[in-house]
């Protein structure tokens, strides 16, 4: 009974894996980028054209370890935006310049990739411009790194926007109408959180929920790697103090 059980697995099993080797197999197109084989410029479009993703890690990394309730409401606002591209893509149907049928069923316009990076990048400029700017008293070297910031985040939006055009997964109205609704999502969903959703963070963190996932709000502070640095450098000392102290005793 036993061998004939297992026969049927080892049956079972074989017709399977015959089925799968028969099916067709196709790269997941989510990160799969294609370029011309030799050039170099296209291949580095290729990796530019992977920041999204990269920038997605990185929410999701600051999400689980930092829990800022603005982190969330940015990611919140960047997953909106996402759908609202996904909606108007299945709505006007418009298909890509360059035929993929085999790996790319979904339409072109407008273009995810200048969507995401302009709305990042437009959400980060007005965060940098007018929530970090707390005084006029700022030093040179913190003006300094906001301008460098902001200029890295428009050549980096540039290049991923480009390189849609560049590898013809995408048409130059396609990267426009991106840009163009990534500005204006970008604007609109940092409107909504500094004038509606900021005020109510406090409230939001009081509740037990809150508590319970250890979600804070530094919003009220200035500089919260300076505030934590110094925090952590304090509380650091103390317990090295007091570690003396039990020692010596």
């Amino acid at each position: 009974m036993a061998s004939l059980d297992n026969d049927s697995f080892y049956e079972i099993k074989s017709h399977f894996v015959d089925t799968v080797k028969k099916s067709e197999w196709v790269p997941l197109s989510l990160t799969f980028v294609e370029y011309p084989q030799g050039d170099l410029f296209g291949k580095f479009l290729a990796l530019i054209s992977l920041i999204p993703f990269a920038i997605i890690a990185g929410f999701i990394t600051l999400i689980l370890f930092r829990r800022d309730l603005h982190t969330i409401t940015f990611f919140g606002g960047v997953l909106i935006n996402e759908c609202i591209n996904s909606i108007l893509k299945h709505t006007i149907c418009e298909p890509r310049p360059m035929k993929r049928e085999s790996i790319y069923v979904e339409y072109g316009m407008p273009s995810m990739h200048a969507q995401f990076i302009w709305f990042f990048t437009a959400y980060t400029i007005l965060f940098i411009c007018i929530r970090l700017h707390h005084n006029n008293n700022s030093s040179i070297s913190e003006k300094f790194w906001r301008i460098i910031i902001i200029a890295a985040c428009i050549i980096v939006a540039i290049l991923v926007t480009y390189s849609r055009v560049y590898l013809l997964y995408h048409s130059s109205s396609q990267v426009l109408w991106g840009t163009f609704i990534g500005i204006i999502l970008g604007t609109t969903w940092f409107i909504i959180t500094y004038i509606v959703l900021t005020p109510i963070f406090p409230i939001i963190v009081s509740c037990w929920i809150s508590e319970y996932l250890l979600l804070r709000d530094t919003t009220l502070i200035p500089n919260i790697l300076w505030f934590e640095y110094t925090n952590i450098r304090t509380e650091a000392r103390a317990r090295s103090r007091k570690l003396v102290s039990m020692k010596s005793q």
